[in-house]
């Protein structure tokens, strides 16, 4: 189905605009236009279900259930979401959005979306075949474990304070007063389906009319360099297995914007051309995970301190990751 975007992009990019394809110049534009369009829809389309089963079903006794359950639990839950939903960082903020007005707590959501856009089913599918079980099972593990660890450092901290105040105010009212006649979600009314989609339709204006300049400018960021960084640059330069080349390479994969099903042959290509496969996940993770265009939109939801300490968090956690991984890749992918 995401097909569709890239065959818009090629008739908007080749045939209207004229652009030879395989140029930086014009690999550049189709990223911006498939992304942006890409990205666009699904916010629009994921809002609207969202809000739709908000209105529809009983968000607080997802809410009881999880709270109920030891909370170890519920970062499992949320990772777990994150790792069956195939969304990039930034068409998962609308989940993000959905489960903080639900008064989840924090560090369950943000379990959801950290891994989320590191894990997908068909990057697995993708990974075992290009680079074996053996890889896949380690990525997808790394993948779990990034998001749990975020998301108990969150809650030990209490994230939830430096949320912007529109979300702080969702949360708190879905946390104390979780059955507000002011929120059909919350209400014991029945609804019927015109009330469900004038709701989920307001929801759409709201939210995106919110953040679709953000959106436009992180892709914006994300394709000017995706389309004039050239990939072997990393291989020549952060081959050699060095201790600071994992920093260096979670380093030079915040500016970039890519999802996991995209970033996979890249993966592929870099460990081909000999890049450490712990610096290549150092990498990739930053890519896919702590890019500067996701920080962008996720100023739109959160404040500065909040962000800045989910910033550090996964860049420590990618750089562990790197550094284990090259330490123990030698035996652990000998008979891949």
């Amino acid at each position: 189905m995401l097909a569709i975007f890239t065959w818009l992009a090629d008739g908007i990019v080749y045939t209207l605009m004229g652009f030879q394809e395989g140029t930086r110049l014009a690999d550049s534009i189709h990223f911006f236009v498939e992304d942006t369009t890409k990205i666009l829809v699904l916010l629009v389309v994921m809002i609207y279900v969202i809000a739709l089963a908000r209105a529809s079903l009983n968000l607080e006794k997802v809410r009881h259930y999880i709270q109920h359950r030891h909370r170890v639990t519920g970062y499992f839950l949320g990772s777990g979401f994150g790792a069956i939903t195939p969304f990039c960082s930034c068409s998962s903020i609308p989940l993000f959005l959905g489960f903080t007005s639900a008064g989840i707590p924090l560090g369950v959501t943000m379990a959801f979306l950290f891994t989320s856009p590191i894990i997908n089913e068909v990057a697995v599918i993708m990974l075992w075949s290009l680079l074996g079980w053996q890889f896949t099972l380690a990525y997808v593990v790394i993948g779990v474990l990034v998001g749990i660890t975020g998301g108990v450092v969150l809650d030990l901290l209490r994230g939830e304070r430096w949320l912007q105040s529109f979300a702080a105010k969702a949360y708190q009212q879905a946390a104390t007063s979780p059955h507000s006649e002011a929120d059909p979600t919350e209400s014991g009314q029945k609804l019927t389906l015109s009330d469900r989609h004038e709701f989920a339709v307001e929801e759409v204006k709201e939210i995106v009319g919110r953040i679709w300049k953000w959106v436009i400018l992180g892709v914006a960021l994300g394709s000017a360099l995706h389309g004039f960084v050239p990939e072997g640059w990393f291989a020549e330069n952060l081959g050699s297995g060095q201790w600071w080349s994992v920093p260096a390479a979670v380093l030079a994969g915040l500016p970039l914007y890519s999802n996991a099903t995209a970033v996979i042959p890249v993966m592929e290509s870099l460990i081909v051309k000999g890049l450490p496969v712990g610096t290549t996940l150092a990498f990739c993770m930053s890519t896919v995970a702590a890019s500067f265009p996701e920080f962008i939109m996720l100023k739109q939801v959160m404040q500065y301190r909040l962000l800045g300490l989910i910033f550090v968090i996964l860049l420590i956690n990618f750089m562990i990751v790197g550094w284990i991984m090259n330490g123990v890749s030698p035996w652990l992918f000998s008979g891949a």
